[in-house]
């Protein structure tokens, strides 16, 4: 079983470090649509941003301080999912459903995070990993 819960890890892991590397390289892009979105300081926003879900990725997949790693991630996330697809907001139906749909996945992947920060915090076996847990919830 510790097989599968290191590979579940960096399942988990690759959308997010996938979308930080295309943060870190795309900035001019990824800032123009931050800007768009109304986001403070764009483009810091998003290097920031892309930082923290590339450390937050490896972290997990590794098993490097993973409930820090999955902090970081839930941190991204919760903000990203209000600002950046505000679905509330749109009028034409299709943007609506496609904001719901990026919204209510940034919700879902929060709160897997906010779970893999906790279980890992209490002591929860992952799998194979480098560390143990960065922060101590017992």
């Amino acid at each position: 079983m510790s097989a599968v819960l290191a590979i579940g890890r960096v399942l988990f892991a690759l959308i997010f470090i996938n979308s930080g590397i295309g943060h870190l390289t795309k900035v001019e892009a990824m800032t123009g649509y931050a800007t768009y979105k109304k986001v403070p300081a764009p483009k810091l926003a998003v290097i920031v941003s892309g930082l923290m879900i590339l450390i937050g990725g490896i972290y997990v997949a590794l098993g490097i301080y993973a409930d820090l790693g999955a902090l970081l991630i839930a941190i991204f996330l919760i903000p990203t999912a209000i600002m950046m697809h505000n679905f509330w907001k749109e009028s034409d139906a299709t943007a609506k459903m496609t904001a719901r749909t990026g919204f209510l996945k940034d919700i879902a992947l929060a709160g897997a995070a906010l779970m893999i920060f906790v279980f890992i915090g209490r002591g929860a076996d992952i799998g194979w990993h480098i560390t143990s847990a960065f922060f101590s919830l017992k």
